[in-house]
C-alpha cells in the first residue's frame, strides 16, 4: 500500500479525473455568495435588536426618573411644616392670614366645613397673624356645612376679640356662602360681585307624563306612607307639599337668624327691601342694603391694615401644589361665567341658594 496514509491535501485520482459539476452539487447547499448574504442579514437583525434594547432601557430609566421626581416633590409638599404666602414668606413674620372658600359648599368638595374650620383655627392661633380674611367665591351649597363654618367663625371671634375676621367676596358670595360671610366682623365686596340669595331650595320634578309616553312604569315599593314623597313619577299631594314647605321654612329661619345675628343693625329695612326673599344684588347694592360694608379685595385689605405679607392657610392637595409649582393649570377653561343654578344637586338634598 504505497499510497498509505493518503495525503489530505491531494484529491483522489477519481475526483481529479472526474470533477463534480455544479449540477451534481446538493441543491440545498448554499454557495459562498448566499452565505455572505445570510450572514449580513443575521448581523443586521442582531444589531437592530441591540438598538431596540438600548432605547427600551433608556425610556424605562427616563420614566423611573420622572416618577421618582414626582414622589419627591409630593413628599416635600406633604412634609411642609408651615403655610407660606405666594412670595414664600413664612408665618414667623406679621401677616394677613387668608383662607379661601371656593366653589360648592359640600362635605365632599374642597369647600367643606372640616378643612375650612381647621384652616381658620390655625390662622387665629398663630400669634403673628394680625387679622384673618376668608376669601369667598361660592354660590352656596349645604346648609349644614355652612352653619358649621359660621359657628366656628363666631366662636373664634369670641376667643380672639383683638383679631378681626374679614369676609372678602369675589365674583359671588350667595346663599350658603353669604350665610358664612355674615359671621365676619366686616364684609368686603367688589362693586360687581353677586351677593345675597338668602333662601332655601329643594328641587323636585314630575315626569309622570313623559313616562306614560315612553311606556315606563314605576314599580317603586315603599314601607312608610310618605317615603316616596319626592318621587319623579307622581305629583305631590297637598299634605306633602305643605310638609316640604314647613321643612324649608324652618331651614330658612335658621339662615335668617344667623344673618341677623352676624349683621345686626347694619341691615337696612330687611322686610321692605326683601332681604330674606332669595333675591341677590350687586356688591354696590349690597353695601347700600347693609348686606356688606365696603368695597375692597385682599390686596386693598392688606394695604389698609398696613401689612406687607399675606399667608394662605387654605388646605391644599399635595399633587395640586406640585402641579402649581410648575405653573400647570389642569382643566382650566376659557372665560368666566356666573350662574346661580349650575351646581349639581341630588334629589331630596336641600341646597341654599
Amino acid at each position: 500500500m504505497p499510497n498509505w496514509p493518503p495525503d489530505p491535501n491531494k484529491r483522489p485520482d477519481d475526483l481529479e479525473n472526474h470533477p463534480v459539476s455544479s449540477q451534481q452539487m446538493s441543491p440545498n447547499q448554499p454557495s459562498g455568495q448566499e452565505w455572505r448574504l445570510i450572514e449580513k442579514t443575521l448581523l443586521a437583525s442582531v444589531e437592530e435588536q441591540r438598538r431596540s434594547r438600548r432605547w427600551s432601557i433608556f425610556f424605562k430609566l427616563l420614566t423611573f426618573g420622572y416618577i421618582l421626581l414626582l414622589f419627591l416633590m409630593i413628599g416635600r409638599s406633604c412634609t411642609k411644616e408651615a403655610p407660606t404666602g405666594l412670595d414664600g414668606i413664612d408665618t414667623s413674620k406679621p401677616h394677613l392670614a387668608v383662607v379661601e372658600l371656593q366653589g360648592t359648599i359640600s362635605n365632599g368638595d374642597v369647600a367643606n366645613a372640616y378643612d375650612i374650620n381647621k384652616a381658620l383655627t390655625k390662622a387665629f392661633e398663630n400669634k403673628n397673624s394680625k387679622a384673618v380674611a376668608l376669601e369667598i367665591n361660592s354660590p352656596g351649597g349645604s346648609p349644614v356645612q355652612s352653619d358649621e363654618i359660621w359657628q366656628t367663625m363666631i366662636n373664634l371671634r369670641q376667643e380672639y376679640p383683638n383679631k378681626k375676621l374679614y369676609a372678602v367676596i369675589g365674583d359671588i358670595g350667595a346663599s350658603g356662602a353669604y350665610y358664612i360671610a355674615s359671621a365676619a366682623d366686616e364684609i368686603y365686596v367688589n362693586p360687581s360681585s353677586l351677593v345675597g340669595s338668602i333662601g332655601v331650595i329643594m328641587p323636585s320634578y314630575n315626569i309622570e307624563g313623559l313616562m306614560d309616553k315612553v311606556g315606563v312604569e314605576d314599580r317603586t315599593i315603599t314601607a312608610g306612607e310618605y317615603k316616596d314623597i319626592l318621587s319623579l313619577s307622581r305629583p305631590l299631594t297637598d299634605y306633602e307639599e305643605q310638609h316640604v314647605e314647613k321643612v324649608l321654612a324652618n331651614t330658612h329661619k335658621h339662615f335668617i337668624n344667623a344673618v341677623k345675628e352676624g349683621r345686626g343693625d347694619r341691615l337696612k329695612n330687611p322686610e321692605d327691601n326683601k332681604l330674606f326673599s332669595g333675591l341677590f344684588w350687586t356688591g354696590e347694592q349690597s353695601i347700600a342694603l347693609g348686606l356688606a360694608d365696603k368695597t375692597g379685595s385682599i390686596a386693598s385689605l392688606e394695604k389698609e391694615l398696613k401689612l406687607d405679607n399675606v399667608v394662605n392657610y387654605t388646605p391644599m392637595d399635595p399633587f395640586q401644589l406640585f402641579m402649581d409649582r410648575f405653573a400647570v393649570k389642569l382643566g382650566a377653561g376659557v372665560g368666566t361665567s356666573i350662574n346661580l343654578d349650575v351646581l349639581p344637586q341630588e334629589d331630596g338634598n336641600v341646597q341654599m341658594r
